[in-house]
């Protein structure tokens, strides 16, 4: 027999894989690249997201990566590279092993123009397109201003309507979305499955970045109850700038680690 209060209960889930964007230790990757790769894997991340390469070949970085007994499974590379760039950086990705790559923001001028979010979503496609030939998803990354209204609509909206859900996924960047207004859970509801990387950043009770992703303004319980349906899998901390790089990735690992939902 079961004991007193476990039979109607279910384990509570937990994120598999507590990753890190690298730009969040940018500062540190410039001076000591292996060194800040070993000192994030000793804090307890597996897994990170590249913010470039910082001067290195992709052989370099797939080797420095397996010492410090880390996998990227995604990088975020500039919107620019989308043209003439993109056969190389695919190859560069296959190199080091990526699963994913991530465009993080649509260039600003065409952000203003008429029409510029259509036009970005037709490049998107296309990138997207030869991503999927080279066997690597293709993603885009979310700021705040894509809530912002553009010819009745918003931006954001518009990438997903316009973009192949096969061929653009979505690296939903929660901060940034909830500050700009958005419900991340009625995206998950609205668009299954879209969403396979997720950035999490601590947002305070002033609507300010904090320096640890813990429970403040932004119920995280409540969303990852839902990542099966959103679809995703890998959950990337994040900070723009923390004043200690470390001490904040090490206790948003710490919570993120212990964090049940």
């Amino acid at each position: 027999m079961l004991a007193r209060g476990r039979a109607w209960t279910t384990p509570a889930n937990a994120i598999p894989r507590v990753g890190l964007q690298l730009y969040t230790v940018r500062r540190s990757m410039r001076h000591d690249f292996d060194g800040t790769l070993s000192k994030v894997a000793e804090i307890g991340y597996r897994e990170v997201e590249l913010a470039g390469n910082f001067g290195r070949a992709p052989k370099e970085v797939k080797a420095s990566l397996e010492r410090a007994g880390l996998i990227a499974p995604s990088s975020h590379v500039d919107y620019n590279t989308l043209g003439n760039q993109w056969a190389s950086t695919l190859e560069g990705a296959n190199t080091i092993g990526q699963q994913y790559i991530v465009c993080p923001s649509i260039d600003e001028k065409m952000r203003q123009e008429p029409g510029g979010w259509q036009r970005a979503a037709e490049t998107l496609n296309h990138a997207g397109e030869a991503a999927k030939k080279a066997g690597i998803q293709f993603a885009y990354h979310n700021h705040s201003f894509e809530f912002q209204p553009s010819g009745g609509k918003l931006p954001y909206d518009i990438l997903l309507e316009q973009t192949d859900p096969h061929l653009v996924k979505m690296e939903m960047d929660i901060f940034w979305l909830t500050q700009g207004g958005g419900d991340p859970r009625a995206y998950f509801h609205r668009y299954p499955g879209r969403f396979p990387l997720v950035h999490v950043k601590g947002r305070d009770r002033r609507g300010q970045m904090s320096e640890v992703a813990s429970d403040n303004s932004i119920d995280w319980r409540a969303i990852f109850a839902l990542s099966q349906e959103a679809g995703i899998q890998h959950y990337f901390v994040e900070h723009d700038d923390p004043k200690d790089e470390f001490a904040s990735i090490r206790a948003s690992f710490n919570y993120l680690h212990e964090l049940r939902f």
